[in-house]
Formats: C-alpha cells, structure tokens, sequence
C-alpha cells in the first residue's frame, strides 16, 4: 500500500504521524511510504532519517496527498487540505468531528475515508488511541496551570505546593479519565491539595484504589459539588470525554463568577468543543485569555507541546493498526477488528459513527 505522511500545519503542531522507526517496520513489510520533506525536522527527525528508514521525501503536501491511498497524520486536516482529499483516500488520525461542526461538514463532503483514532476500541472499553495523549495533556494540564498562576500572567499569584506552614493550594479535576488521572497524580507530586469530581462512582473508585493519599477528594459531580469545589480552587481542569461527541458543560458562566481572581482554568475537553461555557480554542502562540477575572487555558493541540514525547506514544500505540490496514486493506481491516471498526467515523460522504448522526 502507499503511505503517506503530509507535515503538521496547525499553529505549533510539530508533531509527525510516523516516526522514522514506524516508515522502517512499514517499508519492511513492503509498503511504499512518502514524507512531506521536513514532516519531522523540529523533533529531531531529518530528511535522511526518513530515507534510511525506506521512505521517499516529496517537496509539498499536494504530491503526497495524490501518491498516497492512506493518509498518516497526528490532527484533523484544515480546509486548505480538503482539496487533497477525496473518495480514494483513507485518513488514519485525530479528527474530533464534534469539536467543530462548520468544517467538519465540509471535512465529510470530501468523501474521503475517515478513520479517528480517539474512537477505536478495546476490549476492555478503553480507547487505546486517545489514551497517550490524554495521559500527556493531563500532565501538561498542571504544569500550564502552574505557570499562568504566576502574577506576570494574570495569575493569582500563588505556587501550588506546600511552602513551610502555609497549607496547599487546591486543585480541582472535573473528569475522572485517563487524563483526569493523570492530572490528579501530577498535581499531588507538587504537594496540591486535590478535589477529583466524576458522575461515576465506578470511576471515583478505581482512581481511589488506584492513588489512595490524604490530600485528595473523591467527589460525585453535580451542579452543586462543582460549585463549591471551584470556588475553593486555585487551578481547575476540565478533561470531561464523551466518545465521539461534543463535550457536555460542566462549568457554567454563572459558576465563573464563584471563582477566585486570578485563579486558572484548562479545558482539556476543547478538541471537542470544551467542557466550560466560557471557553474558545486558543493556540500556543496566545494560549489564554481572560473572563470575569479568570485565566482560561483553551489549546486545542495541548500534547503539541512536547512533540517528541507524544509522538513516539502515539506511534506507540498507532502502528499496529497501520500495519494492519497496509497488510490487509483498508476494507478487511476494518472488517477483521471491530474496535477499528469502531474508529470509523465517515465514509463516501455519510457519517459512519452511531455518536455523530443527528450531530452534524
């Protein structure tokens, strides 16, 4: 099958769909890869790694688009790439459809064929694709939200930890998921105090189980729960996943008002649309902005930040199924595996995935 690997376009996107490992294990199997000249060169991956490891460097977007039958990349395309697709074309990527209904519209009319990572399956319910990155943008979450706590960025003004006698900041997590916990156990290794708020107690449970430690808070959210844990609260983390849908609102305008100036939001649900009423995608290059005193933290590409680190997890964990697809086709593939199956999200136009009709 031909590969192809188009370079990252979205604002500080640097990372690369396959790795110069992944190309070898593809070209290893036969496959014919093509890499957008200088797809991997900000982490470290050159032109000549690539074509070591068996791939044909190509000099624009648009001659790998028309080489290739299926697409490898780490984010959903941009309008200015939906020209390269069409019905011949299988995409294998994050494509957050929910997140923004406008161009995903547009996106499906393309007819390609669209396979998301974030709702691929396994066995045991987990969703093997989105989890890497949703274990990064947890731990990412409390380093951010340190840093605009910080007075020079409108913060309060506070460190998060224990300093002498002074008792510890809170942080609250609304999610109790792979990025909800992994932002919890990043918070309490800075000394937090940590309030964890979920509709399930199945998942408070095995978090519990899980970290244990006396400076957390295992809460059922509700209207009134979130209330209270937010006004308390330095730092408060939205990572609320629904699969395949917009993220619900959990934190109202009206509950903004409740919180400490000063104090910071992070919205991990915003590549599906955010978890807080008040939130809008933001980017690296201007990543917060300010309401009703509140710094609110909207980056839709938060693993973005460490690029190397996500994509080597994301290769990690995505190469199995692209060696698959090559070996099988696309069509038996999807057939053989009903997990991947489960990542389909569009197809010739129609939308595939069960979550997103009456959606789009």
């Amino acid at each position: 099958m031909e590969v192809g690997v188009p370079r990252e376009i979205k604002n500080n996107e640097c990372r690369v769909g396959l790795t110069p490992d992944s190309v070898k294990a593809l070209t290893k199997q036969s496959e014919t890869v093509f890499v957008e000249k200088d797809a991997g060169k900000e982490i470290g991956f050159t032109n000549e790694m690539y074509e070591e490891s068996g791939a044909t460097i190509l000099d624009d977007p648009k001659s790998v688009y028309a080489k290739s039958e299926l697409i490898i990349k780490v984010k959903e395309p941009l309008p200015e790439e939906y020209a390269f697709l069409d019905n011949t074309k299988t995409l294998f990527t994050y494509l957050h459809l929910a997140g923004n209904k406008q161009n995903s519209k547009q996106f499906i009319k393309t007819g390609v064929t669209g396979i998301a990572y974030e709702t691929v399956t396994s066995e045991d319910g987990s969703l093997p694709l989105l989890s890497p990155m949703s274990q990064i943008a947890g731990k990412i979450s409390i380093v951010v939200g340190s840093y605009f706590l910080l007075k020079p960025y409108k913060g309060i003004g506070t460190l998060l930890g224990k300093v002498g006698e002074i008792d510890p900041r809170i942080v609250t997590i609304i999610g109790a998921g792979v990025a909800g916990k992994e932002a919890a156990k990043k918070a309490l290794s800075v000394g937090s105090h940590v309030k964890v708020l979920d509709l399930s107690v199945e998942k408070l449970n095995l978090l519990k189980d899980e970290i244990g430690n006396d400076r957390i808070e295992y809460l059922i959210s509700s209207q009134e729960s979130i209330k209270e844990a937010i006004s308390d609260s330095d730092l408060v983390i939205g990572s609320v996943y629904i699969v395949g849908r917009e993220a619900p609102t959990v934190i109202t305008k009206e509950m903004i008002t409740l919180m400490k100036p000063g104090s910071v939001l992070v919205d991990i649900s915003i590549d599906q649309g955010g978890c807080i009423e008040t939130s809008r995608p933001t980017t690296h290059d201007n990543p917060t902005f300010v309401y009703e005193d509140v710094v609110h933290y909207c980056v839709t590409n938060m693993p973005g930040a460490v690029p190397l680190t996500a994509t080597l997890a994301l290769n990690e964990a995505t190469l199995p199924y692209i060696k698959d697809l090559c070996k099988k086709g696309v069509k038996s593939a999807l057939e053989d595996d009903r997990h991947l199956q489960n990542g389909l999200n569009v197809k010739d136009g129609k939308i595939m995935h069960p979550s997103l009709i009456g959606v789009l």
